[in-house]
């Protein structure tokens, strides 16, 4: 009998597919790198900026996926970081403002010459009372009147239901989302409405309470109030661990658009990766879907190189996302790799797998280790040779003497360097240039 692979899910080396799409919507991605990311990490200089609106740009590919980005408006830096990203001129992700709902935020983008701004609407009564000093009638006043003024000024309105996972749902949300929805009858315009899960406790299920539950909160907006889907975003933090999956289910449930960051870079936990949605886009769309999925290696790189500290165990792009340790997992990966891949980074994302040498790799991992840098024929000619054996077995005296760290790339090189120099010196031009010069300095 032929093993029973489930190709139409697993089609290795392509990402998983996940073909569930119940609702007729388009799906999209918004990006806030450049306000929630820097207001959760630290200000980003102006060059910063551009750099990251620039790898935005080419992850988008062209394809209008991810549509828009945030852009603070607040100082001559994020100003200048505006007429900037206009200058180039691109069509996505498209610049819009995010503003507090005051005249004078209110002000900042028709003076920058955007003509869309995020405007943010605290809905809790958490807010309204104890932060605004309002009651929920002058609040509601209050935001009604900037988001009119907007349409006046030809300003397109995307309104943030701040902390609406902590909200009176029918009290509150509900009345000013009708309230709103008759403005945009009037001016002839589809208002966007942002729910945001300011605190992370948003969860996935149909059957959590309100205000909690996304999926109920997306329903109601939908069957209820007649909401676009298309009109209708979400943003979530990862407060308790649940923002992708919030963010997923809020797609599948007809939130068209996703507002995430890069690297999940935000406010305390983080927001919603932008390269998971972009990872689940392409799974449900197949392949990439439209993106360049292997800019997102470029935009590790660049995060690096600026300071930010990804974790190792990131999905995607830590240093531990594609590299074992375990003898077992290495045996199967040598036999047939779809045994311990869900697909083949190096394809989708351009990002090798690797291995780290611990007490636990044994000769399978030495073996997978050799065989992805000098390839198979270098495998063949080493199976047989005793001098690997002292390689091991110096290897596991290290252990033994109190080591707990991974065998270094370099530290490998130079052990077969030792045991086995013909063999070394005849693979040197296959190493990187960085193994290379560390081994073999009279190289280059």
């Amino acid at each position: 009998m032929e093993p029973n692979l489930i190709k139409e899910l697993f089609p290795y080396p392509e990402l998983p597919r996940f073909d569930y799409n119940p609702v007729d919507t388009e799906l999209v991605i918004s990006d806030t790198t450049l306000r929630d990311g820097q207001q959760g990490w630290r200000p980003f200089t102006v060059n910063e900026s551009i750099g990251i609106y620039e790898l935005l740009h080419r992850l988008d590919n062209g394809s209008g996926i991810i549509r828009t980005t945030e852009l603070f408006l607040y100082t001559n830096r994020d100003r200048e970081v505006a007429r900037r990203i206009m200058e180039l001129g691109y069509d996505y992700p498209e610049p819009i403002a995010w503003i507090r709902a005051t005249m004078r935020d209110l002000s900042l983008v028709k003076e920058v010459g955007l003509d869309k701004a995020c405007i943010l609407t605290s809905i809790s009564d958490y807010h309204i009372y104890y932060k605004l000093r309002l009651d929920r009638r002058k609040a509601i006043e209050k935001y009604l009147t900037v988001v009119e003024e907007a349409l006046k000024l030809g300003i397109y309105p995307k309104v943030t239901l701040e902390d609406v996972t902590r909200s009176d749902v029918y009290g509150v949300v509900v009345p000013f989302i009708k309230k709103l929805l008759r403005l945009s009858e009037r001016y002839g315009v589809n208002l966007i409405i942002k729910l945001a899960d300011t605190l992370g406790l948003g969860l996935p299920f149909i059957r959590a309470p309100l205000p909690r539950s996304i999926p109920r909160l997306v329903r109601i907006l939908i069957n209820e109030l007649g909401v676009k889907g298309e009109n209708i975003e979400f943003h979530g933090h990862n407060d308790f661990h649940l923002v992708v999956a919030n963010h997923l289910v809020a797609w599948l449930e007809g939130a068209s658009i996703s507002n995430c960051t890069l690297l999940g870079i935000g406010e305390r936990a983080g927001n919603c990766p932008l390269e998971a949605m972009a990872m689940f886009y392409a799974q449900l769309k197949g392949n990439d879907g439209g993106l360049n999925l292997r800019v997102l290696r470029d935009v590790r790189d660049f995060f690096e190189r600026i300071g930010y500290p990804i974790p190792e165990f990131h999905p995607f792009l830590g240093a531990n996302a594609f590299r074992t340790k375990a003898g077992i997992h290495i045996d199967g990966l040598l036999k047939n790799p779809s045994v311990y891949l869900q697909y083949d980074p190096m394809k989708v994302l351009g990002i090798p797998y690797t291995v780290a040498i611990t007490p636990y790799s044994g000769r399978a991992g030495l073996v997978y280790w050799i065989t992805s840098r000098f390839g198979t024929n270098g495998w063949e000619r080493l199976k047989n040779d005793a001098r690997l054996n002292k390689v091991l077995q110096e290897i596991e005296a290290m252990f033994k003497e109190g080591r707990v760290f991974p065998i270094t790339d370099r530290e490998l090189v130079n052990l077969l360097r030792r045991h086995l120099p013909e063999f070394i010196n005849e693979y040197v031009d296959r190493l990187p240039k960085s193994l290379r010069e560390h081994a073999w300095p009279q190289v280059e």
